[in-house]
């Protein structure tokens, strides 16, 4: 393997900056030293990943297997539940669509008007 000595490296010197112009090393430098600082601080921040996922799936496995019997749910009438969750999901895609609006006097929280339903405006009228 041959030997770089310091002919060579001024020859090489000299290359760079014919090729690129002394205006331009500087920023080349700070380009280059900016991408091994996101590099290694990249790199970094994976390895602390890992070592966060090893130590969350040991601290997970010790509570599943302290608790092998599940703690009873209250009784829920799963009509009810699917209706308050319809109403959540409603009110969540509002949001992140972002026309959250007010609630209409006599409408569910949903949005849908309530029909059948006698409707008093009498907080409205007392606000006024």
């Amino acid at each position: 393997m041959p030997n770089i000595g310091t002919p060579e490296l001024l020859i090489i010197l000299l290359v760079v900056v014919l090729i690129f112009g002394s205006a331009k090393l500087p920023q080349l430098a700070r380009s280059l030293g900016k991408s091994a600082r996101i590099l290694k601080a990249e790199t970094k921040g994976l390895r602390d990943d890992d070592d966060d996922d090893k130590a969350a799936d040991k601290s997970a496995a010790a509570p599943a297997q302290a608790s092998a019997q599940p703690s009873p749910a209250p009784a829920e009438d799963p009509r009810d539940r699917a209706a308050r969750l319809r109403e959540e999901a409603a009110r969540l895609e509002r949001e992140a669509a972002g026309q959250e609006q007010p609630r209409r006097q006599g409408a569910l929280p949903s949005g849908e008007p309530i029909e059948g339903v006698p409707v008093s405006d009498y907080n409205a009228r007392k606000t006024s």
